[in-house]
């Protein structure tokens, strides 16, 4: 950030009074001394012209040339002594100094305008009398050229656009830069906070998609082993009781649970895979980090093609037949290929509905509804109430499983609703724009 004067401490402008350096206080005192005795050099004639004692002069030069100490804070107050003083004959250097610490303030340009053109005014009218009395005077005796003509008015214009035109001029330039120093170091300090909002937002975006990826892993993590490893239980429970009244059933149920876990542990094995894939070749150190979110994004789209679809409605509803519940599928329109996104999202919400229809509705009649239309693909799990006669296997529930499905379905720009029907069971139906369709 830019230090100002205001901003300086004991050291800056506290000590050193308006200077905000030292070097600054150090020229303006050698200025305002030499300035003094070139006033009080002047002062001596001033005196003599004026039949006064030279001591006098000589302290009126000095209190006159030590104006000069102040042409930093107060520049108006510099040009405007040393235009009283310039029928003496006096201030050169003041005058030069004053005109150049005026132009390149941030006094109004019309009240810099004003003053200089009273200072060359003043020196115009000094010059010009100076110089005819001069030449009207040439050894005593006629003049070689008539004050009255072009060449008296001529020099004392010249010399005194010599003298006040250079300071003005390279005042104004001075504080234009100056000025464009300023409004640069401002920007630079807008640029550097806007700079650090910028970082500020990016971080919170950061943190903000690295907890959406979570999220997201955490979802497909569910849906990949939730359903299967449910059913796993069911098997298992049904297992524990027939296991000694029949056997032959006992070990299909067996089979079943073995196959089940076979293949949660490869669906499992392979989103880590794709994991480990996409940050295996950074060091851990160095892992940016949005890193792993776009990696489990990565995970939930490998298998686009090859992932679960709505081909395989009816593979999951007769997993869910076989662990003993009564799933019917019904499709209605004709069946058609959809986007990755829309077949695999429409997958997951039957398999995770018939998730907790084994969790919370043991032994429950299930109806799968998928209607193909022409702009949109809707599909409906609803589901009677739970067969007190069939035990429940006591599945734990995480209370996300509604939350995920949501999720899942609106961020595809569909629509999701879910809750208990009049006949004491529960409905799930999702409806989610069918997009570009796929060629068969």
């Amino acid at each position: 950030m830019t230090t100002t004067g205001a901003d300086r401490g004991a050291e800056g402008v506290a000590r050193w009074w308006w200077w905000g350096r030292r070097r600054s206080a150090v020229l303006d005192v050698a200025l305002a001394l030499v300035s003094a005795l070139e006033c009080a050099g002047e002062g001596v004639g001033f005196a003599e012209k004026g039949a006064m004692p030279a001591p006098v002069g000589v302290v009126f030069g000095l209190l006159v040339g030590s104006v000069l100490l102040v042409r930093r804070r107060w520049p108006i107050v510099v040009v405007l002594v040393s235009i009283a003083v310039a029928p003496a004959e006096m201030g050169f250097l003041m005058g030069i100094v004053g005109l150049y610490s005026l132009a390149a303030s941030e006094v109004p340009r019309r009240i810099t305008a004003v003053l200089a053109g009273m200072s060359t005014l003043a020196v115009f009218v000094v010059t010009f009398v100076r110089m005819r009395q001069d030449v009207a005077q040439v050894d005593g005796g006629p003049p070689d050229i008539d004050p009255s003509g072009w060449y008296v008015p001529s020099i004392a214009l010249f010399v005194t656009l010599g003298l006040n035109a250079p300071p003005v001029l390279f005042g104004l330039y001075i504080g234009a830069r100056r000025r464009l120093m300023e409004s640069l170091r401002e920007r630079a300090d807008s640029l550097e906070q806007e700079l650090s909002l910028l970082a500020d937002r990016a971080e919170q975006r950061a943190q903000w998609a690295r907890q959406e990826e979570r999220t997201r892993i955490a979802r497909e993590m569910h849906d990949v082993v939730a359903h299967r490893v449910s059913l796993m239980v069911v098997h298992a429970a049904a297992l524990q009781a027939v296991a000694l009244k029949d056997p032959q059933k006992a070990v299909k149920n067996a089979a079943l649970v073995g196959d089940m876990g076979r293949q949660a542990l490869t669906e499992l094995r392979e989103m880590l895979g794709v994991l480990r894939e996409g940050t295996a070749p950074v060091a851990p150190a160095a892992v940016p980090l949005a890193a792993v979110g776009r990696a489990a994004a990565a995970a939930a789209e490998a298998a686009a093609d090859d992932g679960p679809c709505l081909d395989a409605l009816e593979g999951l509803c007769e997993q869910s037949r076989l662990a003993g519940a009564a799933v019917e599928l019904v499709v209605i329109g004709e069946s058609r290929s959809y986007g990755p996104d829309v077949e695999r999202t429409a997958y997951r919400v039957v398999q995770e509905a018939l998730t907790n229809v084994h969790k919370h509705a043991a032994g429950a009649e299930v109806v799968v509804r998928l209607a193909h239309r022409d702009a949109e693909v809707a599909m409906q799990v609803e589901n009677g109430p739970s067969d007190a006669a069939v035990a429940d296997v006591g599945l734990p529930s995480g209370g996300n499983g509604l939350v995920g499905m949501r999720e899942r379905v609106v961020r595809l720009g569909g629509a999701f609703v879910s809750g208990p029907t009049e006949a004491g069971g529960f409905k799930v139906s999702a409806v989610l724009p069918a997009g570009e369709h796929r060629a068969p």
